[in-house]
C-alpha cells in the first residue's frame, strides 16, 4: 500500500495557476500503486503538481531530501511551490518524510552542492558511490544517486530518464522494481519516457487541457508517437522534411 493514498486539489480561482488547464478545475487523485507516473506536454502541470507536494513533504524544491538545505538558510525565491498551500495530502498510516526530490533541470546545482560539503568530509561521497556526482558522466550521476541515495521513504521525480540512456532507463527500471517489490518506497514521476511508463502495474495520470485522468500506458501520445515512428521512421521523415 503506498505511503501518500490521494493528492487533492480544490478549483484554482486566482493567481498564474489558474490559468494551468490542467489542475483550475481542481482534482482528486488515488494513489493505488507504489509507482504512479505523470504524463503529458511541457507546461500542463505536472512539474508545478509535484514540487507541491515536494515542498508538503518537506524536501528542498532545488532537489534533495529534508537534510538538503540547497536554501542557505533562507527561502530560495523561484524555487517556491505556489501550489503547496492549497494541496491536501491523505497518508497512510502516516506522514512520510523520508525521500528525495529529484529535478533533472536543477541537478547540477545539486551536485555542486555535494562536492562543497565533501570538502570538508570526503566521507559524504560514500552516499554517492563514493565519487563526485561531477567526476561522472550525467547518466552514470543520475544512476549513482537512484543506487545510492534510494532506500525507503517517498521519490518525487521530475524527468528522472533526462540523462538516461535507454540501456540506462532499463537499469532505472530494475531500482524502481526492487523498490518496489521491498514495500519501503513509493515514486511519483514526471516523465516523457515511453519506456518508464510501461513499468508494470503503475499508475499513469494523463494531464491535459481537459484535465487529469487516469490512463494506460498505450493511451499516452508519448508511447503511442514513439512506437508509431519507430514502426515507420522514413514515412515521418518525409513528411517533416520533405525528402
Amino acid at each position: 500500500m503506498p505511503f501518500l493514498s490521494r493528492i487533492s486539489l480544490p478549483p484554482l480561482n486566482e493567481g498564474f495557476l489558474q490559468h494551468i488547464s490542467s489542475l483550475n478545475n481542481g482534482l482528486q487523485l488515488e494513489l493505488k500503486n507504489n509507482v504512479t507516473f505523470f504524463v503529458g506536454e511541457n507546461g500542463s502541470g505536472k512539474s508545478t503538481l509535484l514540487e507541491g507536494i515536494a515542498e508538503q513533504c518537506g524536501f528542498s524544491l532545488r532537489g534533495g531530501n529534508r537534510n538538503h538545505n540547497l536554501n542557505a538558510g533562507h527561502r530560495f525565491e523561484g524555487y517556491e511551490s505556489a501550489l503547496a498551500s492549497s494541496l491536501q495530502l491523505s497518508w497512510t498510516p502516516r506522514r512520510i518524510t523520508e525521500g528525495f526530490f529529484m529535478r533533472a533541470e536543477s541537478f547540477f546545482n545539486f551536485a555542486s552542492y555535494i562536492d562543497e560539503l565533501a570538502r570538508s568530509d570526503r566521507r559524504i561521497l560514500n552516499a554517492y558511490g563514493g565519487r563526485s556526482l561531477h567526476e561522472q558522466s550525467h547518466g552514470e550521476s543520475f544512476l549513482a544517486l537512484f543506487n545510492n541515495q534510494f532506500e525507503s521513504g517517498i521519490y518525487i521525480l521530475d524527468e528522472p530518464e533526462a540523462a538516461l540512456s535507454p540501456a540506462r532507463i532499463l537499469a532505472f527500471i530494475s531500482v524502481i522494481n526492487q523498490l518496489d517489490k521491498s514495500g519501503r518506497a513509493q515514486f511519483l514521476i514526471a516523465t516523457h519516457s515511453p519506456m518508464l511508463i510501461c513499468y508494470p502495474g503503475a499508475t499513469i495520470y494523463q494531464f491535459d487541457e481537459s484535465g487529469v485522468r487516469e490512463t494506460t500506458y498505450q493511451d499516452t501520445e508519448h508511447f503511442y508517437l514513439t512506437k508509431s515512428f519507430l514502426d515507420s521512421p522514413a514515412s515521418y521523415l518525409r513528411h517533416l522534411i520533405g525528402e
